[in-house]
């Protein structure tokens, strides 16, 4: 008979107990937002991409397709669109707040990492995205 719930290794006695930990991926949030340290970033914006990994037990829900068992990704779009809307001078500042909130709303979340990209930043040369990544 097959056990799915332990693996146990052929030459011991140790058994791994499986997690119940599961991952959410909300990913490729495409965002127009006004982020920068230079004046013109805040008058004509950019094009900025936020993905978001959250780590979390939804047994449950997937047990019972119940939504209040698990993280709603509609409100986790919402919190990142709510949080790029407002004007931050670092990528950095605007992706901490964005995992604030994300903990704040979801008390649910075990380990949480934020992308932020900033497509075409205005630089001196060719460059596609400059991204953070925040873990929290």
């Amino acid at each position: 008979m097959l056990d799915f719930g332990r693996a146990t290794h052929p030459r011991s006695n140790i058994q791994k107990q499986t997690s119940d930990m599961n991952t959410i991926l909300v990913e490729g949030i495409n965002i127009y937002a006004h982020h920068g340290c230079l004046e013109e970033e805040g008058r004509i914006g950019c094009n900025y991409v936020v993905d978001v990994t959250m780590e979390t037990d939804f047994t449950e829900a997937a047990k019972t397709d119940d939504l209040t068992k698990t993280i709603d990704y509609v409100i986790v779009y919402n919190i990142v669109k709510a949080e790029m809307a407002i004007r931050s001078k670092l990528i950095e500042h605007v992706g901490q707040r964005i995992v604030d909130t994300l903990k704040k709303e979801f008390a649910a979340i075990k380990v949480l990492s934020v992308k932020v990209s900033k497509i075409n930043p205005p630089m001196h040369g060719h460059v596609d995205k400059v991204s953070v990544v925040i873990t929290g």
